[in-house]
């Protein structure tokens, strides 16, 4: 089990569904949201200067389609020296494109660890717990 996990997406319901999946699979103890991607980098910036017994995510699951900061506009910053921290966190795109140039654009960054159609499913856990290994 994860200790904690950030899903950043702009729909409410989407986070909803994530909570619920993520905590009825006993995926994470801890589940933070974020509604964009500047509120995204807002927390991590939070965390950079709070008490380091706080908690890091190990992993994050992504939206790309938000408004404000898209989620490519996120993965531009945060792997950025200012994050490098940060930069043993895993990310999940969890998209509901169907644009194959996404998935092709989506490798060019080394912390995403795979693209996955949404929404989140128990299964998709499962699969997600042998990929990572904990």
């Amino acid at each position: 089990m994860l200790n904690k996990i950030l899903c950043i997406d702009d729909d409410q319901i989407t986070l909803m569904l994530c909570k619920m999946v993520i905590a009825k699979a006993t995926f994470s103890n801890e589940i933070a949201t974020a509604k964009n991607g500047e509120d995204a980098l807002n927390f991590f910036d939070t965390l950079k200067t709070s008490d380091k017994t706080i908690t890091k995510p190990e992993l994050i699951f992504l939206d790309l389609n938000m408004p404000i900061m898209s989620g490519w506009e996120f993965l531009d910053a945060f792997n950025t020296e200012k994050y490098a921290e940060f930069h043993n966190t895993k990310i999940i795109i969890l998209s509901s494109t169907i644009d194959p140039g996404d998935l092709e654009k989506s490798k060019k960054y080394p912390l995403v660890i795979d693209f996955l159609p949404k929404p989140i499913s128990k299964e998709m856990l499962e699969y997600l717990k042998d990929k990572i290994q904990f």
